[in-house]
């Protein structure tokens, strides 16, 4: 039992079974960005395919005259970014909602089935966790829609073709500086959007440890599905029926 003594003198006790729980969350979350970044499985996940998509992108984007195409992709990648970020911010205002609400919040929590009564000093540092890990993708998104318009700034950079200047050593440097932007700007944004999945998972820690780890492996499954096992991954990876057979 961890007891952490608050600022106002009242005390929060932590039990072996919430800490047990709060490490397999960090751990889940550790292990899933390894491997959906390809540093722990040998299996191709979606977003290292998707990467390899994004330096063919660049490298057929440097033998077009006309880039209308890619700075409209550009575009929604930053609006999409920066939806994400905003509803980051909204959600942490909910957090402060949730800490001035404090004891309405744990009178309803504690009619549940499988609710176990805490203190109110515990849930608010839950919800202060919680309040870590939306700033963590609030910040991660930001820091992504500035990396998408230095990768705007970067593809203006990258020549106009003309006959085998698409490929002489100047141009090839643009296309490889864009590309590298372009796949550190899908890192953060990816960081920032399994942020958000595994704040919806951490939710289970209000009503109870073993309900929290359920949470954390039901959202396991569904993000190692989709980064292994989906359609999405096989629309990107796979071959066409008939492909390669004349």
């Amino acid at each position: 039992m961890l007891v952490v003594k608050g600022r106002m003198g009242d005390s929060f006790h932590l039990s072996t079974a919430d800490l047990s729980a709060l490490a397999f969350f960090l751990v889940v979350w550790v292990l899933h960005t390894l491997a959906s970044d390809g540093r722990l499985v040998s299996r191709v996940s979606l977003t290292t395919a998707m990467n390899a998509q994004r330096e063919t992108w660049m490298r057929t984007m440097a033998e077009r005259e006309i880039r209308i195409v890619d700075t409209a992709i550009m575009s929604g990648l930053q609006q999409g970014t920066a939806f994400f970020a905003s509803s980051s911010l909204i959600a942490l205002g909910g957090c402060f909602a949730l800490l001035g609400a404090s004891d309405q919040v744990l009178s309803v929590l504690s009619d549940l089935p499988f609710g176990t009564t805490s203190s109110r000093a515990a849930f608010q540092m839950k919800v202060l966790c919680l309040v870590l890990i939306l700033a963590f993708s609030f910040f991660k998104f930001g820091w992504a829609y500035r990396l998408f318009n230095y990768c705007s700034i970067l593809i203006g950079c990258v020549p106009i073709p003309h006959g085998e200047a698409a490929r002489n050593p100047v141009t090839q440097t643009a296309v490889w500086r864009a590309a590298r932007m372009n796949m550190l700007a899908g890192k953060h944004f990816n960081s920032g959007l399994r942020g958000v999945f595994f704040s919806i998972a951490y939710l289970g820690w209000f009503v109870d440890p073993i309900v929290f780890v359920l949470s954390t492996l039901l959202l396991l499954a569904v993000l190692v599905r989709r980064q292994f096992f989906s359609a999405a991954r096989h629309a990107v990876i796979g071959q066409p029926p008939g492909a390669g057979n004349g």
